[in-house]
């Protein structure tokens, strides 16, 4: 499986630790838990990442990563449409965050699968670097330069 992510760094396009979701949180996860947010779709990281950025700081450099995730499908484990919590959409849902809190706990998957709150025809993996065997299973297959279309930025800055 191949998957990706948006680093703002050379040095931390090669990072696969899921420190940046443990020092700050995100959408599936409370500070304290390590979570490797990846996309299915280059083009989901992207906009994954730009619906963060403040228009008026868009990061210098991007980096697109592309991971390879090996072993067993079964590894990695997709949340039914009927199991996502009530308004999981909307940011700061503890109980999105403590769902996915007790998934990287349990560590019974590499990854969760779960759809974009920007594009839910789309989905995101949620990598556990916790689990078993992670670093000889998730790979950077390869690190290249992202420039930022100056239309995108248009765009958030209307």
């Amino acid at each position: 499986m191949l998957l990706y992510r948006i680093a703002k760094s050379a040095k931390r396009a090669t990072d696969l630790s899921g420190t940046g979701a443990y020092t700050f949180g995100g959408r599936w996860n409370n500070p304290g838990a390590y979570m490797l947010y990846t996309s299915e779709n280059s083009s989901l990281a992207y906009l994954e990442n730009l619906v963060h950025f403040d228009s008026a700081i868009i990061p210098p450099k991007l980096f697109i990563l592309s991971i390879e995730v090996s072993g067993n499908p079964d590894l990695i484990y997709t949340l039914p449409d009927a199991s996502y919590p009530k308004n999981w959409m909307k940011l700061g849902n503890l109980e999105n965050k403590h769902l996915g809190d007790r998934w990287m706990h349990e560590a019974r998957y590499l990854g969760v699968r779960v759809r974009s709150a920007v594009n839910r025809k789309e989905f995101n993996c949620l990598l556990n670097p916790l689990f078993a065997g992670y670093h000889d299973l998730v790979k950077v297959a390869s690190v290249e330069r992202l420039p930022v279309d100056s239309r995108l930025i248009d765009i958030n800055m209307r």
